[in-house]
């Protein structure tokens, strides 16, 4: 991989969202963020609105939360779900690639 690539990504995996910041980029309001983060859907750094602090894979999450939403019509739930799911597969299928590369 391109190390300019290696060294964007590295600072995307360390950035600390603030709260009005996670919902610009997931084209939200603040509300829908805050209603996520009281009903456990979206995990959150911090004590209080003003310290809350969101990761980059809560934002990958939030993203993927909101697209299943608005394209589905989904419930905030079941589109949590999904992304669980989602994500699940994803670290199998990973498991299940090492393990093929190892036989």
């Amino acid at each position: 991989m391109n190390p300019r690539v290696e060294s964007i990504q590295a600072a995307l995996e360390e950035a600390q969202l603030t709260l009005d910041e996670l919902a610009a980029l997931c084209g939200v309001q603040p509300g829908w963020v805050i209603e996520r983060v009281e009903q456990g859907l979206i995990e959150v750094c911090g004590a209080d609105f003003a310290a809350w602090r969101f990761d980059a894979a809560t934002l990958r999450r939030a993203r993927a939360m909101r697209g299943i939403e608005l394209t589905f019509d989904a419930a905030p739930e079941l589109a949590a779900l999904v992304v669980d799911l989602t994500e699940e597969i994803g670290r199998l299928r990973a498991l299940l690639a090492d393990a093929q590369r190892s036989c």
